[in-house]
């Protein structure tokens, strides 16, 4: 399995961290450039590398990790297969007023999902902070929950599979309707750091 990553802020590098500990090829992009990327790829060892965004988006999972306001305009002219994985992390989050967007009632992932083509998207890592999500995820004799959401179970699977490799304690929230809105900015797991013993 090849990972990739749209984005490379705080939740990709503390993604990143886990997945090239456990020994997968990643490649790292953003919209600066291969070059911005190299010093930080090499602090994570020889499996991680830069790309640009269309190199990281021809991986088997990607990771999209980028302000809610850019997604349309990155994600428009790339082309997914049915094959792939998007992990969307981002939350629709209202600056500066730090507070929800008003989506019209649409689940978030609903909306990256209808600019990810063929692509089966899985919403994670978007209700703890980067710091939480940088540690390592087996803690006081057990394993950090991760909340995902999804409307394709056999690729939920694979992403639950990623996550137990990774040391993480997944738990499926269902589809995107019901699972997707609990996880949104601001809703009840927001922050919510727990350890399943």
């Amino acid at each position: 399995m090849v990972i990739g990553t749209i984005g490379a802020g705080r939740i990709a590098k503390a993604f990143v961290g886990h997945v090239a500990k456990a020994g997968y090829q990643v490649i790292m992009s953003n919209k600066s450039g291969a070059d911005s990327l190299r010093e930080i790829a090499a602090g994570f060892g020889t499996n991680v590398s830069t790309g640009t965004v269309e190199e990281a988006a021809k991986a088997d999972v990607v990771l999209l990790s980028i302000p809610w306001e850019e997604i349309p305009r990155v994600l428009g002219p790339l082309r997914f297969t049915d094959n792939q994985i998007i992990l969307d992390t981002n939350n629709a989050i209202q600056f500066p007023e730090f507070k929800p967007m008003d989506l019209g009632g649409q689940v978030s992932t609903k909306i990256v999902q209808s600019y990810a083509n063929h692509a089966k998207v899985v919403k994670v890592f978007n209700t703890l902070e980067a710091s939480t999500l940088a540690q390592n995820p087996k803690e006081a004799g057990g394993n950090r929950v991760v909340f995902l959401s999804g409307d394709e179970p056999a690729s939920k699977e694979k992403v639950k599979a990623l996550l137990k490799t990774l040391g993480f304690a997944p738990v499926d929230l269902g589809d995107l309707d019901t699972g997707g809105k609990i996880q949104t900015f601001g809703g009840p797991l927001s922050g919510l750091n727990l350890i399943r013993l």
